[in-house]
């Protein structure tokens, strides 16, 4: 029986940054499908469009954390088309893998992808004017996440976005259902129902948040079971 008092300290698949093969391919696909049906790419380009309301935004340099096969990367810039905002866009993955199955799949896109570890030394390096983080978050503890934000503060001319889940029965179950019923992915079968039980509740964010030093931010629920902060550093 799952508990949902606290963050599971459990390691997901997706954890293993070396990870890679048939069953990477066919997750990757799922979860940007998930995405798609679930609402959550809405929740990140809502936020993009929040936190850069009243700013200079006619050219934003901007990175997506975690990002896959770089389908929120491709979002992004049909956003900024619509905007007619210049963006320069950077995905960022530890995986080696992940990162080369991004670039096969935005081919036909002028983005820059770099295989780094966020918590390294090469990434406390980079400055963007945004970054985005879309159920990413939640594969870290507090302790990394406090260390990260308070850093990330200082790379980011306009702020950093964070989707993640909210920790929830409701949201466990139905995941734990729905991957059952139409996944393919053994990955995705097993890592989706634990990425419930290692997010959020909103006062772990505000705890997370405030022990960081971010003072200024909004935090709103979104469906389904998503957490929607925009952080600003401007």
């Amino acid at each position: 029986m799952p508990t949902f008092a606290k963050r599971s300290t459990e390691p997901e698949i997706m954890d293993d940054l070396q990870y890679a093969g048939s069953m990477m391919d066919q997750t990757l696909k799922e979860l940007e499908v998930i995405n798609r049906w679930l609402g959550g790419n809405d929740v990140t380009l809502g936020a993009l469009s929040r936190i850069v309301e009243g700013k200079s935004s006619r050219a934003l340099e901007i990175a997506d954390l975690g990002c896959g096969r770089g389908d929120m990367l491709r979002h992004i810039q049909r956003w900024a088309t619509r905007r007619n905002v210049q963006a320069s866009l950077t995905g960022i993955d530890a995986n080696p893998y992940i990162i080369n199955a991004a670039r096969k799949n935005l081919s036909d896109m002028s983005v820059n992808l770099l295989p780094i570890n966020i918590l390294s030394n090469e990434f406390k390096a980079q400055r963007y004017d945004i970054v985005i983080g879309t159920l990413f978050y939640h594969h870290f503890t507090d302790a990394e996440l406090i260390s990260f934000f308070s850093k990330l503060r200082g790379q980011c001319r306009i702020g950093f976005i964070i989707n993640d889940i909210h920790r929830h029965p409701l949201a466990y179950y139905a995941i734990k259902l729905l991957t059952k019923l139409f996944s393919r992915s053994e990955m995705v079968r097993y890592d989706a129902p634990l990425s419930v039980l290692r997010a959020f509740t909103r006062r772990e964010l505000k705890n997370i948040l405030t022990q960081a030093g971010c003072t200024h931010y909004s935090l709103r629920w979104r469906w389904a079971f998503r957490w929607q902060i925009c952080v600003s550093t401007s």
